[in-house]
């Protein structure tokens, strides 16, 4: 913009002491464009304002021609054409040329479409761009809905625009509504539309089935008609510059609160277009009673993702592996996402559920997932150990068990009384495990107490550490005894007389 005074000293300059438009520019320190504009603005034609001749003037027709038949012909074909034709001046120049010379689209006026109340509510999406969550980089978009009567808005603020974010944002805003307007008008975006050739439009089947529980008609506009969805493409640029700028908000649930406030407040309290004398909120409330009522049961609108799970108990799902239990590796599950949670299932059973993480690579584990599978893996040696310990010393089980009510280690427990085993002796260890149960001490520090005692009293030196071979070992080890019927064939009928030939024939040649 330039001042008023720079305007008319322009005009002045040209109009009464015949200046070409170069000199004033380089005299008033102004752009040559910024004067060509102020004097098309007043009304002087090009031909007047361009007095200088230019190399380019001999081909006018030619460019006239070529734009009468070519409209959208681009400049720089125009040039190389022009340049073959004996043209020499700068590409730039014949740029300018062209612009003025090419023919303008007639302005397009429209028609302001009103709406009944109750009738239409109008959807879109808009993109707020990225945002950093740990690791991972997301995009912010939001879901608007707006009542094309009243302009009451809603909005849903997500990470991406699947179809479960876009059913959601349907649910919510009906929801808040109180209500279903009888017609849903949409842009020709994938989640409502997949193919459309003319009037024939085939609209996505998990849309058209969400409608038909709604009851309401979805309708997308015309291709490049985003006049008829102006109420929400006018909402987007209101949350963009009115509530999205300069707005500090810690999580996505942070986000989401603070604009239902501002729908309910400012977006609220603003007049109604349709009726100034009257605001957006007390426009809702005639509108309201007029929408379709709720369905008694709403949809699910859970995300739903068909997973595998490998040789570890996880699976992966937006970026993150959730915990699974041990036993459902290896086989194909279902992801059922919300925005909040992840839930694991198994046919229609339910195996898992996690907070949903928004992060990349991070693991989300349940801790009696790999709690389970830790003993299921340590039961083996554990098992080994324990065996030999309750052999040599059965009154051994009674201080585990305590050990176990307690909270206590077992495993610290069980290596520490193998110690002793190795050290006394299993009828020491016996006789010292029966004075620490007896004294209510049932704890392997109270054991050795009274192993040390029992030795003192007896008299005898300090123990000395006995290695323990490995067939010593194997023999108190407990042996899982063998079927004995793998021997009957030795027995059978068919192997004693094969036994037993040759010793008759002994007899008979004796």
């Amino acid at each position: 913009m330039i001042s008023k005074d720079l305007e008319s000293k322009i005009l002045r300059l040209f109009r009464v002491e015949k200046w070409p438009p170069g000199t004033i520019a380089r005299q008033l320190g102004c752009h040559h464009d910024t004067v060509q504009r102020v004097l098309a603005q007043a009304g002087v034609p090009a031909a007047e304002r361009m007095k200088r001749p230019s190399k380019a003037d001999p081909f006018v027709p030619f460019i006239l021609e070529q734009l009468e038949k070519y409209p959208s012909l681009r400049a720089s074909r125009l040039y190389e054409m022009a340049r073959e034709r004996g043209y020499v001046g700068h590409r730039d120049h014949f740029r300018h040329v062209v612009a003025r010379h090419r023919p303008r689209r007639k302005a397009e006026a429209f028609l302001r479409l009103r709406t009944l109340p109750g009738e239409q509510a109008q959807v879109d999406w808009a993109h707020f761009g990225r945002v950093t969550i740990g690791s991972a980089e997301r995009r912010l978009v939001c879901f608007v809905m707006v009542l094309s009567y009243s302009r009451k808005r809603f909005l849903r603020f997500g990470f991406d625009q699947a179809m479960s974010g876009f059913l959601r944002g349907h649910v919510l805003g009906f929801r808040a509504f109180g209500g279903v307007p009888r017609v849903v008008l949409y842009d020709n975006l994938k989640s409502a539309v997949l193919e459309r050739e003319g009037d024939a439009i085939r609209f996505h089947p998990t849309l058209l089935d969400f409608s038909g529980r709604y009851l309401y008609e979805p309708r997308p506009v015309a291709v490049a008609r985003g006049n008829e969805k102006g109420r929400v493409e006018r909402a987007i640029q209101d949350v963009r510059h009115r509530f999205f700028a300069a707005r500090e908000w810690k999580d996505l649930d942070d986000l989401n609160a603070q604009a239902e406030a501002w729908c309910e407040r400012e977006a609220a309290e603003r007049p109604c277009p349709e009726d100034r004398t009257m605001t957006v909120q007390a426009a809702f409330e005639h509108e309201r009673p007029l929408l379709l009522p709720l369905p008694d049961d709403e949809p699910s609108v859970d995300e739903r993702k068909a997973v595998s799970a490998g040789k570890t108990p996880y699976i992966r799902f937006d970026l993150n592996d959730y915990s699974i239990p041990h036993d459902r590796v290896q086989r194909p599950l279902v992801v059922l996402a919300s925005e909040h949670r992840v839930r694991v299932a198994d046919g229609t059973v339910v195996i898992a559920e996690h907070a949903r993480c928004y992060d990349r690579a991070r693991q989300i584990e349940d801790p009696a997932h790999l709690a389970a599978l830790v003993a299921e893996k340590r039961a083996a040696h554990k098992a080994r150990a324990t065996d030999r310990l309750l052999i040599a010393a059965p009154r051994a089980r009674e201080l585990l068990i305590s050990q176990a009510e307690r909270g206590e280690n077992l495993g610290a427990s069980t290596a520490a009384l193998l110690r002793m085993l190795d050290h006394y002796g299993a009828a020491e260890l016996t006789a010292a495990i029966d004075d620490a149960l007896a004294g209510e001490l049932p704890h392997p520090g109270a054991v050795r107490q009274c192993l040390e005692r029992r030795r003192t009293d007896q008299g005898l030196p300090p123990p000395v550490s006995i290695v323990v071979s490995e067939q010593a070992r194997a023999r108190e080890r407990p042996v899982k005894p063998h079927a004995l019927t793998d021997y009957d064939h030795l027995t059978s009928d068919k192997t004693t007389p094969e036994r037993i030939a040759p010793a008759s024939k002994d007899k008979d040649h004796d």
